[in-house]
């Protein structure tokens, strides 16, 4: 298929050039004339997994190329994806859906045959309807004009994966030439044996906030039993282990730290709770608001772990590193990063800090100039007090302790996120303290 994705951020991006990976022709659109530039140069301008290489193979060969123009896209495409922004609102509780209502009032008009949008940005229920009303008033094409929500479960840090080999596809529509549209362009995914459920728009949107929600239920579950287990000398991760044991569980999602963060969890937490009490859902919008102020405190509570191992002096004045600004690893995204909210807490406490990360220095700095940085994990270390591991990078993990060159005198670790073997950096002169975790 000829097809088109509006939006050229961490969603818009993996999917272009997935699309392209499946066999399609792909235009993406984007309002930046200097991003749209370095795309068509086969140069990735955000970090995913396998996507700097996947991004030039079809750049290369042509199967994708990227513009500022929506009409062209509109002439070209018979299948259009959205993939804009939807960040959360001025209130702070609901989605700020701007960004695709303007995408549909840009497209439609060019829209002179019969053809699909398809939505893949996070929206309230109740959206689809506004929008295919909308687009189909605009439009010349008019009722030929279908839209379907088709909301993404990427895990950032995965998006290229989870795009190519997702564990379903959700698809709310109205039409069966709809329904042969998503057939179509799934087609290679489907024929893999992924299934996908047909259902109605409202199912389809509210499905995206109850996945992720739940996810963040679980996180901030995990991180109230952590505290448990501080106060009463337990060790969370053989609890999780005993937990993960049980099918109707799962350990999945289960790591306890400092909280979830980037552009998905926090936003579409806080607009589900949003929603709910809209609904008039009150209990189940109490629940979710008990599980976001769990997932608020973590950076308190994990200022209160390195006080406490900080023996010898105080925050205030210490120098600290902190290994980790994305919030996950993966991916160079620091939307609402719990390891850079952990950053400024130690320098809004006297701290002298520098920031270490594989992939997000970059755009840490842009959020976060106040911080220091360094570039190599060796370097990051020079005239440290203490190490805070804020996100569970491979690097962090299997680093070895014994020569990590320019490692403190008297070397001390704080693992944020419970990802080290606590005994082979003990063995190698380094005191550790984790999360949840009695030290020994």
């Amino acid at each position: 298929m000829r097809v088109s994705v509006i939006g050229c951020g961490h969603l818009g991006i993996p999917h272009a050039a997935a699309m392209a990976e499946l066999g399609h022709e792909v235009i993406g659109v984007d309002v930046d004339q200097a991003k749209v530039d370095r795309l068509n140069a086969g140069d990735c301008p955000i970090y995913e997994t396998g996507l700097p290489e996947l991004l030039a193979a079809h750049t290369a060969d042509g199967r994708l190329r990227f513009t500022t123009s929506i009409s062209e896209a509109a002439g070209f495409a018979e299948l259009h994806f959205i993939g804009v922004g939807t960040p959360i609102d001025a209130d702070g509780r609901s989605y700020d859906t701007g960004q695709v209502y303007g995408a549909i009032r840009q497209l439609a008009p060019h829209l002179t045959t019969p053809c699909t949008i398809v939505g893949k940005s996070t929206v309230t229920v109740g959206t689809t309807a506004h929008v295919t009303a909308l687009a189909q008033r605009l439009a010349p094409a008019g009722n030929a004009v279908d839209v379907v929500w088709n909301p993404e479960f990427l895990r950032e840090g995965h998006a290229v994966q989870d795009t190519l080999r997702p564990d379903r596809l959700i698809a709310g529509l109205t039409t069966t030439s709809a329904e042969k549209a998503i057939r179509t362009v799934y087609a290679p995914i489907l024929d893999a044996g992924v299934p996908l459920f047909v259902t109605d728009p409202q199912t389809a949107e509210l499905a995206k906030g109850a996945a992720n929600t739940f996810l963040g239920l679980k996180i901030s579950y995990i991180n109230a039993v952590a505290d448990m287990c501080e106060a009463a000398g337990g060790d969370i991760s053989e609890i999780v282990d005993i937990l993960g044991i049980d099918p109707r569980i799962g350990s999945g999602g289960m790591r306890p730290g400092i909280g979830y963060g980037g552009g998905c969890l926090p936003k579409d937490v806080r607009a589900f709770t949003a929603s709910a009490r809209q609904l008039g859902a009150t209990r189940a919008a109490e629940l979710l608001r008990a599980a976001e102020k769990i997932n608020e405190s973590r950076t308190d509570v994990a200022m209160g772990l390195i006080t406490r191992s900080l023996t010898r002096r105080p925050v205030k004045g210490a120098r600290a590193t902190v290994w980790g600004a994305a919030f996950k690893p993966g991916t160079n995204d620091v939307r609402e990063s719990p390891a850079l909210a952990l950053a400024h807490a130690l320098q809004q406490a006297g701290a002298t800090v520098t920031v270490h990360d594989p992939q997000a220095v970059a755009t840490a700095v842009v959020r976060n100039p106040e911080l220091d940085y360094a570039e190599d994990l060796p370097g990051s270390l020079d005239g440290a007090d203490l190490v805070v591991l804020a996100t569970e990078w491979p690097e962090y993990r299997q680093a070895d302790p014994h020569t990590l060159v320019g490692r403190p005198a008297d070397p001390l670790i704080v693992d944020c996120r419970t990802t080290l073997d606590p005994e082979a950096w003990r063995a190698a002169g380094w005191t550790v303290h984790q999360l949840g975790r009695p030290g020994k």
